[in-house]
């Protein structure tokens, strides 16, 4: 497609989302994707499933238009609580609890949440003009990944697990550990038998990766500031900036840059989604980052990247959807039963004969970015008070908000009794000094990596083919290695200054 047919037909989808009718969806849509993404569990793809049976009866084009804002709308609020209470809105934002709480605990929380806002703007931005641009070419290049380049990109994600954790590679290997043990509970698709449920129905579904989030984070929170003695609670900085200064600026500019490549690029392919777009984003920061020392503490690279990667992975998963008709994410996949109900179905037919609705989909994203860094810049001011909430109204706050996002998603007891499990298990792993982010990426990877490296081995004759011939999944597997050669050679001369500092051992008297 040439530059001027691109122009003439975004021209014309600005006609179609500029109307007052389609405006006001999308301004809708913005609005109650904010609220959704700020409420631990009900994710973009809940809100779209509560919603879907309203719009029966509204025009295709608004209906989608309000599901895109709300999309948007849901990454550009997850963020918030994550960086306020160390609770992420969605399992996205999880990233971002590990350098934007801590911010959020000097005193920057204005500045946390200014980069989190301004990140996912220029990021959703970004993604949305690549998903007009480069369309027909992303949907060839999606078509060169099988099962094997899969499953060796899940490999990758889950070597760089030990950038994502100021703990040794041990400890957060085995975190990751439990978390892939977590993602084995459920049916087996491939045999159809129970694993790991102990006869209990509603352990069938599996852990679903909201309840991880909320579970781990949220109630793992609660559970944390509850056994804190309030002699020892650490008191609460104030606030002195909700702005960014210039060294900031410059820090957090590249990170930005990075993260979106990562996140559009990660998003594009079906089934990888926001949330390991956001932990690829975070391991690769710190890999280029010259201060990785200050990841987990507080660094501004740590929350610009996997934000800006969540929102690009957003527009990414776009990409399938509208060109292939496969759906990229959960969100998507809801979007596409929206598709259907219309009688519509994604793909180059779409793209042919609905150019009205592509187009204007299209367009009111870039309006949607620009809706929402209105609605959210100003609020900055507002949401850094709930930073002054006590610590009991905090504390009870967050667990009932997390407890009703659990039981919206399937009105299971059974949901409840499970997060409140899993975080448990979080406050464990967090007071024996083990990383809690490595479970969620577990349980994220788990079943996806499971699948396809079953499915490499169904279509392969033999342990040879499944690497000849497939270069692409070559080089993801000898990135692989050198991500966990490299975490391996960087924690050794750690572990030999800190043998150092103990001295020699004293032999004992008998």
């Amino acid at each position: 497609m040439s530059l001027s047919a691109i122009s003439d037909n975004l021209l014309g989808g600005f006609a179609v989302a500029l109307a007052p009718v389609n405006l006001g969806f999308g301004l809708i849509g913005c609005v109650l994707g904010s609220a959704v993404g700020v409420l631990p569990g009900l994710g973009p793809s809940v809100a779209i499933s509560l919603l879907l049976p309203m719009t029966f009866g509204l025009d295709p084009t608004a209906a989608l238009i309000m599901f895109g804002g709300i999309y948007y709308g849901a990454m550009f609020g997850g963020s918030t609580t994550a960086i306020l209470m160390n609770t992420p809105g969605d399992p996205a934002a999880s990233v971002s609890t590990l350098d934007g709480y801590p911010m959020a605990l000097q005193g920057r929380a204005g500045v946390a949440l200014a980069t989190a806002a301004i990140g996912s703007a220029l990021a959703g931005t970004f993604a949305t003009f690549m998903l007009m641009v480069l369309i027909s070419v992303l949907t060839t290049a999606t078509l060169l990944f099988g099962p094997m380049e899969y499953f060796a990109l899940m490999l990758l994600a889950l070597t760089t697990v030990t950038a994502v954790s100021s703990a040794s590679p041990a400890r957060a290997a085995l975190s990751l550990c439990a978390g892939l043990g977590l993602a084995m509970v459920g049916i087996d698709l491939q045999t159809g038998e129970a694993r790991f449920t102990f006869g209990v129905p509603d352990l069938l579904g599996g852990i679903d990766v909201v309840l991880g989030a909320i579970g781990l984070f949220a109630v793992g929170e609660v559970l944390w500031l509850m056994a804190e003695r309030p002699e020892t609670a650490k008191p609460q900085p104030p606030t002195n900036r909700l702005w960014l200064n210039t060294q900031e600026w410059r820090r957090a500019s590249p990170a930005w840059g990075r993260g979106t490549l990562v996140g559009f690029l990660s998003g594009m392919l079906p089934g990888s989604g926001a949330t390991l777009a956001a932990f690829i984003a975070y391991a690769v920061e710190k890999r280029f980052s010259k201060r990785p020392q200050e990841f987990g503490k507080g660094a501004i690279e740590g929350l610009a990247a996997p934000e800006a990667a969540n929102n690009a992975a957003a527009g990414g998963a776009m990409v399938p959807l509208l060109a292939l008709g496969i759906p990229g994410s959960a969100t998507t996949a809801v979007m596409l039963v929206a598709f259907q109900l219309y009688g519509l179905q994604p793909g180059p037919s779409l793209v042919e004969n609905n150019p009205e609705l592509v187009w204007g989909l299209i367009a009111s994203l870039y309006v949607a970015n620009v809706l929402l860094i209105i609605l959210n810049l100003p609020l900055i001011g507002m949401w850094v008070q709930l930073l002054k909430t006590p610590r009991g109204l905090l504390t009870a706050s967050i667990l009932i908000f997390a407890l009703l996002g659990a039981y919206s998603l399937q009105g299971s007891v059974t949901d409840i009794v499970m997060v409140l499990a899993l975080g448990a298990f979080a406050f464990l792993l967090r007071r024996f000094g083990f990383p809690v982010a490595p479970v969620l990426l577990g349980i994220v990877v788990g079943p996806l990596i499971e699948q396809e490296l079953r499915r490499a081995l169904t279509v392969s004759s033999s342990p040879a083919d499944l690497l000849l011939g497939r270069p692409l999944a070559m080089a993801f597997l000898a990135l692989a290695a050198a991500s966990l050669l490299a975490s391996v050679w960087q924690y050794l001369p750690a572990a030999r200054r800190r043998r150092a500092t103990r001295g020699p051992s004293l032999p004992q008297d008998d």
